[in-house]
């Protein structure tokens, strides 16, 4: 399977989860790292537009491709078990939680989970702590520019 991922230059080369346990997001708190990706390309863009200014957009993005191996299992969470509140922003402590607690436990490196930015798409988070997180690779990094016309 391949994901994606919209990322600064800088850090393109990387899948550390450092970025997300920084701060926390919607599915991990700060202190835990977690690496978001997307299951298109269209969605990691949304995924980073929604945070960005519209006065200025960046010129300084990659998208990177990212391998994830068949035999890596992807847990997929019931969605009927989610707090009806779940894509609320700022991100909720619930969220938080169950992100935090997948990264804990361990079971498995990969969690499939909905996008609050675009309903009915998903986003990818990987565990860097798991031991098959070494078999995720970055497969393609390109330039990444956004088109002028999300401004208008």
């Amino acid at each position: 399977m391949h994901v994606f991922r919209l990322s600064r230059k800088r850090y393109a080369g990387e899948l550390s989860g450092k970025g997300s346990a920084a701060f926390g997001a919607r599915w991990n708190s700060p202190g835990v790292e977690l690496i978001y990706t997307a299951e298109s390309r269209a969605l990691a863009m949304a995924e980073v537009f929604v945070h960005l200014s519209l006065a200025m957009l960046p010129d300084d993005f990659c998208m990177l491709t990212i391998d994830v191996p068949d035999s890596v299992p992807v847990a997929t969470p019931d969605m009927l078990t989610l707090p009806a509140n779940w894509a609320d922003f700022p991100p909720n402590q619930l969220t938080r939680k169950a992100g935090d607690l997948f990264v804990a436990e361990r079971k498995f490196c990969v969690l499939k989970v909905p996008s609050a930015v675009v309903m009915g798409d998903f986003n990818y988070l990987i565990n860097p702590g798991h031991v098959d997180f070494q078999l995720i690779r970055i497969a393609v990094v390109s330039d990444f520019t956004f088109d002028r016309r999300l401004i208008r």
